[in-house]
Parts: structure tokens; sequence; C-alpha cells
């Protein structure tokens, strides 16, 4: 269902934001609306991955008792 709405949400931000009949005017979503439905999804993404974002590690160097 996750996937649906990612790309319901795309497909919305990718499609015109108002458009008109006969006289032919059309709105595009603004960039800042654009740029933030990436985010957003790129931020799902990320969460889903599993992966740390960070990893710490120790390092020991060699020699040292």
């Amino acid at each position: 269902m996750s996937e649906e709405l990612d790309n319901t949400i795309r497909e919305n931000a990718a499609g015109p934001k108002r458009a008109a009949g006969d006289s032919g005017s059309m709105e595009q979503h603004s960039l800042t609306d654009q740029i933030e439905a990436d985010r957003y999804l790129a931020s799902k993404t990320a969460a889903r991955s599993g992966s740390l974002g960070i990893r710490k590690t120790k390092l020991v160097p060699p020699g040292a008792a």
C-alpha cells in the first residue's frame, strides 16, 4: 500500500496543480511543493532501507597495548 501512495504522490507532483477547460489555462505546482514532495519520498525510502545512516566504529591503532 505504501508503494501505491508513493506512486500517487509522484503522479500528483508531476501533474498540473490546476487546469481549466476551453480557455486552456494550466498552473503547475510550485517548485517548493515539488521539492517537498521529493524530500518526503526520499525520506520514506531512506527509512525503509534498514541500514543505519551513521555507523560508529572504534579504531585501535596497531601496536597499542
